[in-house]
């Protein structure tokens, strides 16, 4: 469930899916089921009753799974940089000179963070136009309750600064299966997307559309050709979002199916 307002945006519960790329910070409660996030350098698997800390900027892929007590579900709260802006000013909070950016803070849990949440739930079912004022008390509430608890994140929730300029070549290389637009991968190099594709072009001799599709193709040969993986297994971690578009663009590279590489038919 997603709550927005226009002038001062808050939203509860919007679905962790989609697009690999994190714009804004998260607090999440896991109430049924497992998740692991796999970031740039780490990961982070929390489990039913685990309170965590993701901060924004970052590239990460989500597996979500349910358990026998029921489906996959959280109670989380977006903070945009709007918001934070404003609480900023409000309460006179602001991040160190060098902030440590941390992607996955595990919180500890205790009795106002359950508190919080429990008080949470009888928003879960009202509409937009009925809370919107509600919703901006309670996340101001749940933002006292963090940095009260957790003090040193405010060096990470009132850090507004840009990503800055970055080697393009390495990046790329890292991380070219998450599956974003190239804008956010010219946002996260410190560029703007001109730069991004003139720069992209002087070190790698082609266009990033061109370079991404070929290293993914080669990522998900080598995963089914030297690992053994199922295509239908593949096609996310080589960072395809569409299974169907995978097998057709993999068909056209190699002249034969994903299905058909470990059959003989290529070597």
């Amino acid at each position: 469930m997603e709550y927005a307002n226009k002038s001062y945006p808050c939203h509860v519960n919007p679905t962790i899916a989609g697009e690999q790329f994190i714009p804004e910070h998260i607090f999440l409660y896991l109430i049924t089921g497992t998740m692991t996030v796999y970031g740039e350098k780490e990961s982070f698997t929390i489990q039913e009753g685990d309170y965590c800390f993701i901060s924004r900027n970052q590239l990460a892929k989500y597996i979500k799974k349910p358990t026998e007590r029921g489906p996959f579900k959280t109670s989380s709260i977006f903070f945009n940089t709007t918001f934070l802006k404003s609480f900023s000013k409000e309460y006179r909070y602001t991040a160190g000179l060098d902030p440590q950016k941390e992607n996955f803070v595990r919180l500890a849990p205790s009795p106002i963070l359950e508190s919080f949440v429990n008080s949470m739930q009888p928003y879960q079912d009202l509409r937009n136009d009925e809370i919107q004022d509600l919703l901006v008390l309670k996340h101001k509430e749940i933002l006292l309750i963090l940095l009260k608890t957790h003090p040193n994140l405010k060096d990470i929730l009132f850090d507004f600064s840009i990503p800055g300029k970055i080697d393009l070549e390495s990046f790329m290389n890292l991380n070219f299966r998450y599956n974003v637009t190239q804008e956010r991968f010219a946002y996260l190099t410190g560029r703007s997307l001109t730069t991004f594709k003139k720069d992209f072009n002087k070190i790698f001799g082609v266009a990033p559309g061109r370079w991404l599709l070929e290293k993914r193709l080669q990522e998900a040969y080598f995963l089914i050709k030297q690992k053994a993986e199922k295509p239908t297994d593949v096609y996310l971690k080589a960072g395809f979002e569409d299974l169907t578009h995978f097998s057709f663009v993999f068909k056209k590279k190699y002249g034969i199916s994903p299905s058909q590489v470990n059959i003989g038919l290529i070597k």
